[in-house]
């Protein structure tokens, strides 16, 4: 069994965020879950995450799913491994993975061919390394005889500079041979740390293997050390994200105001207007249009259906549905297919019946709506007194008139109205009318005195 060690200890002061540097988003997902997401699909089933900095944000965000080490202070790369010293020790046969936390690029295909190029070379330590237009700043691959050396920029000679294959700061090891070397590692050097680059180096001066597998994707090497450095991330991400749905036959007529993150699924030909944003898990069926303007959080849209100028989060939308615009479903809204929600509409922890039309300026929470229901404009279910909510039950072909008021708990029969205006608060049976109103009063003459008595006033403000 392979393990991973990833590296997520460091403050990230540049940043400015109290936040720890590794739980930073790139297309709203934190940097790293991008890594430990890429170690999974990659097949390693046991990763160790070292903390560090604001340790407790890291442990509440992974919520126990990985094994966690702590940091108790940052002395470099080798010393942030040796803290995970027991976890490598637990599983001492096979190959041990080490990332950085901060480097959202590493993707598995790279990740797993590594290891199979680890495995049939024999090799004590494989680097991963990329070839890049601009090394300025990375370490530089040196290849010789005995293997491999990892020269950084400021030790570099003018020939080493010209190097354009560089350190990605991930590496395979075979996990004896990184327990074997962790003690040897020392802090003789300008930065007084443990550097684990120069696990390399030992273990190709006792004679062991050491070798570089280098990547086609050289974003892998990319991480931020600043906010800006955050943004260039995020506009890498958010190109490549679009580009690999254009592949799969996703229409967009413009890429601006289009934020997808990279765990959103979308079936083909499907249009993406301008200003859409997907995140987290949201699916997205094939033939639907959504946008503009339209924001999906952890949404489930089936096939067909359009999303305008809608704001979802956690919410489940079927097949042949319209929403929109100016919606808001909020968490554990179910809209089942054929129904359509209009403008000015919010919907919570609710299911709207298939077919049933919610056309504009409505609110129904905590509600269970049956199959082809009408709601006029203006209807309100009451669901809250203050202290605990309730549940309002509209059953099949109901009729609910405009500016209906339902105070839950309450029931609308099957095939019942409720005509405009009205009150209810009693359950209403089967193929009946619910009318709740006061009766009109006419003063004639009212609106003239008022008037009179305005103009009156307003003459005397003249005369003074």
């Amino acid at each position: 069994m392979d393990n991973a060690v990833i590296l997520a200890g460091g403050a990230g002061k540049r940043m400015n965020s109290e936040k720890p540097k590794v739980l930073l988003e790139v297309l709203g997902k934190p940097m790293l879950s991008w890594v430990t997401d890429a170690c999974e699909d990659a097949g390693i089933e046991r990763i160790c995450v070292v903390k560090g900095h604001a340790a407790d944000q890291i442990d509440k965000y992974l919520d126990g799913k990985f094994e966690t080490v702590y940091q108790p202070e940052r002395l470099g790369t080798g010393h942030a491994v040796m803290c995970a010293r027991e976890f490598l020790e637990a599983n001492i046969e096979g190959n041990t993975f080490i990332a950085c936390g901060d480097a959202p690029f590493t993707d598995f295909k790279t990740i797993h061919a590594a290891l199979e190029f680890h495995k049939l070379s024999d090799c004590a330590v494989t680097v991963i390394t990329a070839e890049v237009s601009n090394p300025y700043g990375y370490g530089r691959i040196v290849h010789t005889q005995s293997g491999i050396a990892i020269v950084e920029e400021k030790d570099c000679t003018e020939e080493q500079r010209r190097i354009s294959e560089i350190s990605s700061g991930c590496y395979w090891f075979r996990t004896k041979d990184l327990l074997s070397v962790l003690p040897k590692l020392d802090r003789n050097n300008a930065q007084n740390e443990y550097y684990l680059t120069d696990t390399v180096r030992i273990l190709s001066a006792e004679g062991k293997k050491t070798a570089a597998f280098k990547t086609d994707n050289p974003d892998a090497v990319l991480g931020a050390n600043d906010r800006r450095g955050l943004l260039r991330l995020n506009d890498i991400a958010r190109i490549r994200v679009i580009e690999k749905h254009l592949s799969n036959g996703i229409e967009f007529i413009t890429t601006d105001g289009i934020v997808i993150s990279p765990d959103v699924t979308i079936k083909g030909g499907t249009r993406i207007l301008p200003g859409t944003i997907l995140s987290g898990k949201t699916e997205i069926g094939a033939g639907c249009v959504i946008g503009p303007n339209t924001r999906l959080e952890n949404t489930v849209v089936g096939d067909g259906s359009i999303m305008d100028n809608v704001v979802a989060n956690g919410a489940y939308v079927g097949n042949h549905v319209k929403v929109g615009p100016f919606v808001q479903l909020r968490p554990a809204a179910r809209i089942c297919d054929f129904a359509s929600v209009g403008d000015f509409v919010e919907i919570k922890n609710s299911v709207i019946g298939e077919g049933t039309a919610v056309a504009h300026l409505t609110y129904v929470g905590d509600s269970d709506i049956g199959k082809n229901v009408n709601f006029g404009c203006g209807t309100v279910t009451v669901n809250y007194d203050g202290t605990n909510k309730a549940k309002c039950v509209v059953k099949d072909n109901a009729f609910i008139g405009c500016n209906t008021n339902l105070i839950a708990p309450v029931t609308i029969g099957e095939a019942a109205y409720t005509a405009a205006g009205s009150t209810v608060t009693k359950d209403i049976p089967d193929g009946a009318l619910a009318i709740e109103r006061s009766d009109l009063h006419i003063i004639n003459g009212y609106a003239v005195k008022k008037l009179t008595r305005h103009l009156e006033k307003g003459k005397k403000l003249i005369g003074k």
